[in-house]
């Protein structure tokens, strides 16, 4: 323990406090001897760069027992079934400076719910780099993460419906196509769909166009 505090820069006091609050995992015993690891330092260096943007012991606690809930990687990931989304390995810092300030343990359980999140040991893993920009992007315009997360959630339920009626078209007129054919295919329709539905929309809002009756 007392290498442990000298290797991170903090005081035994302060690493036993640490682990009384349950904020870095039980050591490793043999014996009478217990053994702490680069993972119990590199969650001591996670606390301190949280403590430096502001949180406090109590979040970062609740942040600690948010990210230990989350779900195996291989089951969020999709247990290796077919996807174009590349997954992305990031420390707890790394996801702080995404969404500065919009880190909650609120909002990260939202996210381990809804699969964007899951944790592999000290590292936390986003499902998809596209959904990680465009988030962090909307965020940096102003749109709470909280609202991203549930709109999120609202869109995966349109896609769900979208997915369903592209696969019901396929197994029923087109059995022999590949699912690697069917993808662009189905993304082209839903690109040029959303584009002009967005269209449609902002000249309603614009008033450029009456609303339908």
């Amino acid at each position: 323990m007392e290498e442990l505090a000298k290797e991170a820069g903090i005081t035994v006091r302060t690493l036993r406090f640490y682990r009384e609050r349950g904020l870095i995992p039980p050591p490793r015993r043999e014996g009478r001897i217990a053994w702490y690891d680069d993972h119990h330092l590199a969650r001591l260096r996670t606390i301190a760069g949280l403590l430096e943007r502001g949180h406090t012991l109590n979040g970062i606690a609740d942040l600690a027992a948010t990210f230990e809930s989350g779900r195996d990687v291989a089951e969020v990931l999709g247990l290796g079934e077919p996807t174009e989304e590349t997954p992305v390995r990031l420390t707890p810092e790394q996801l702080a400076d995404y969404f500065e300030g919009e880190v909650t343990p609120e909002n990260l359980a939202a996210a381990l719910d809804l699969g964007y999140l899951a944790t592999d040991g000290d590292e936390i893993v986003h499902i998809s780099r596209r959904l990680l920009e465009v988030s962090a992007e909307l965020v940096r315009e102003g749109v709470p993460l909280s609202t991203v997360l549930s709109s999120g959630r609202r869109v995966r339920e349109h896609a769900e419906a979208l997915a369903e009626i592209f696969v019901r078209v396929l197994h029923a007129h087109a059995k022999e196509t590949e699912p690697a054919q069917l993808r662009p295919l189905a993304r082209a329709v839903v690109d040029a769909e959303l584009s002009m539905a967005l269209d449609r929309r902002l000249r309603r809002e614009d008033g450029t166009q009456p609303p339908r009756a």
